[in-house]
């Protein structure tokens, strides 16, 4: 069981229901509604995504080593070896592109599909690099935002022509990936970044820790909370510029969440006491209220059912997955 659970952290099983929605959420504005092709893509973009963050994961061995509540991951424990790790991901690159193409069978590549797939195969390109070069690279973050934000356009471009609501998803997509990791990660590693050669945003402008304490410079907060203000107005866009419908409680309920997550972006970036464990929780918490903030835009867009199903699937997937790996919740292992 012990080696199930270890392949089980290292594919972020628990994970993966917010994983796969982020080309689902493309397919659904693109108002597809059949259960097959939504399946199909939930698990092209899971499989995308985990590719990634093992890749990450088998180029940053030797740093996780460094940290204490990292040297339990499956490849830096040993509980998984390094060949095994490689196969995986050759797996999951094959596998990907296999149901890609169940996807699209016996249906014509269009202009529309074939820039779905140099979507799909930049994503990968750009995530590679990134894991292989992005702690070597100052701003290197931004390869990882468009990867994802790629993945979320594959969705689309699988069915047709993009909307304008999807253009504004597919910034707000590259804006979290963004701030999750300049800001969040920033953060949460400021502690031993720096020990081990790290060149990032967060160290080149000022963040460090002393002792218990956490330095974060204006420069920094001005980054973060110049990225989730602009977000804060992007969701707004598609009501008041380009005339979307909306039920007037959906606006206030999604002014509401805004202000939640505003409020918790700036007690991250106003930290004083450097606390990794609790830094971790409240990145967690930041994470789920954050991915909830477009299913609520889309709530007059696609439907409240639909919407209410993107916000709960990722959030109940990882309420049961999470506990039987033994891992705590709201607390990823990062």
């Amino acid at each position: 069981m012990s080696k199930i659970a270890a392949y089980a952290k290292l594919l972020r099983v628990p994970g993966i229901g917010a994983l796969g929605i982020i080309p689902v959420i493309a397919a659904l504005t693109m108002g597809i509604h059949d259960i097959y092709p939504l399946s199909l893509i939930f698990i092209i973009g899971a499989f995308a995504s985990i590719f990634g963050f093992l890749i990450n994961d088998y180029v940053d061995i030797e740093l996780d080593g460094f940290v204490d509540e990292l040297r339990k991951k499956p490849l830096v424990s040993g509980e998984v070896s390094k060949k095994n790790a490689l196969l995986i991901a050759f797996y999951l690159a094959f596998t990907t592109f296999f149901f890609i193409a169940l996807l699209w069978f016996n249906q014509p590549i269009d202009s529309y599909k074939f820039s779905a797939l140099i979507c799909i195969i930049l994503a990968g390109i750009l995530g590679t690099f990134y894991d292989v070069y992005g702690k070597q690279v100052v701003g290197s973050d931004f390869f990882v935002a468009i990867s994802v934000a790629l993945i979320f356009l594959f969705g689309a471009l699988s069915f047709g022509q993009p909307t304008v609501i999807i253009w504004i998803i597919f910034i707000l997509t590259f804006e979290n990936i963004l701030y999750m990791n300049v800001v969040q990660n920033g953060i949460k590693d400021a502690d031993h970044d720096y020990k081990l050669g790290v060149k990032n945003i967060a160290l080149t402008l000022g963040v460090k820790v002393q002792e218990n304490s956490i330095i974060i410079p204006h420069s920094f907060q001005a980054f973060g909370f110049g990225l989730r203000l602009f977000s804060a107005v992007l969701f707004f866009v598609p009501f008041v510029i380009f005339g979307y419908e909306y039920y007037l409680w959906q606006l206030i309920l999604l002014a509401v969440l805004i202000v939640v997550y505003l409020f918790l972006d700036t007690k991250l970036l106003m930290l004083k006491t450097f606390d990794r464990s609790q830094i971790r929780k409240l990145i967690g918490i930041q994470s789920f209220l954050r991915y909830s903030l477009v299913p609520v835009m889309l709530f007059s867009i696609v439907g409240i059912l639909p919407s209410v199903l993107l916000i709960l699937i990722p959030i109940v997937w990882y309420i049961l997955f999470t506990p039987s790996l033994g891992e705590k919740l709201f607390k990823p292992r990062m």
